[in-house]
């Protein structure tokens, strides 16, 4: 962690488990017709959905993403198109992998994506979408309410909360992201971009508590 960045306390760092545990939905991975590899700032998006392509539970893939404040640097060429190349160093095979380009949001990540596979003649009934670990649940809830008609399942790298701060390097960066997607969750049903989902209490009341620690930087106005 580099001396500018904030120092998290035990306490914000038990209250940002709780969060991160809730956003993981801990689905029993079936073989799906398709995966969307969600586009992020966290290549090993990519990379996990190398592994599960290499595990047999999908024939194609689409990675799906432009830019954002938070990948242009990293990406320069746009988030699906880095990860389509890292899918493919790691073995993949590129005639597997549909490129989506465009998408700017989660919503255009699952609509873009749909039109993408609809235009190769693929027309899954299910669907296992790969996201950063505390993406799962917004992308699963964008996704039942833009896709009712498709069984969708969640996957992300199986890391634990400290391992994923480490590999991201910016504990500051990782809270804000995480009290930003909640943040989604609850408002975004609201606006008819999601299905709504309960909040426990307690997770409620972490995130909360972190938005008054000023972990705030990815929330929406």
């Amino acid at each position: 962690m580099s001396s500018d960045q904030q120092a998290i306390t035990e306490d914000q760092w038990r209250r940002a488990k709780l969060i991160w545990n809730y956003h993981q939905m801990r689905h029993d991975l079936r073989p799906a017709d398709a995966a969307i590899g969600l586009g992020s700032h966290d290549l090993g998006v990519a990379t996990h959905t190398a592994e599960l392509y290499r595990a047999g539970l999908f024939p194609t893939l689409v990675f799906t993403g432009g830019n954002s404040p938070t990948t242009a640097k990293v990406f320069p060429r746009g988030e699906a198109v880095h990860f389509r190349e890292h899918a493919i160093e790691l073995g993949v095979p590129a005639e597997a992998i549909l490129l989506e380009p465009n998408a700017a949001n989660t919503g255009q990540n699952i609509t873009l994506s749909r039109e993408v596979l609809a235009a190769a003649g693929v027309r899954p009934a299910t669907v296992l979408l790969v996201s950063k670990p505390y993406m799962e649940r917004r992308s699963f809830a964008t996704a039942r309410k833009l896709w009712p008609d498709v069984e969708i399942q969640c996957a992300s790298e199986p890391l634990e909360f400290d391992d994923y701060l480490k590999s991201i390097g910016d504990e500051k960066l990782v809270l804000d992201m995480l009290v930003g997607d909640l943040q989604r969750v609850i408002e975004y049903p609201k606006l008819g971009f999601a299905i709504s989902q309960e909040v426990p209490e307690d997770v409620h009341d972490a995130y909360e508590s972190l938005i008054r620690d000023g972990f705030t930087s990815r929330l929406i106005s």
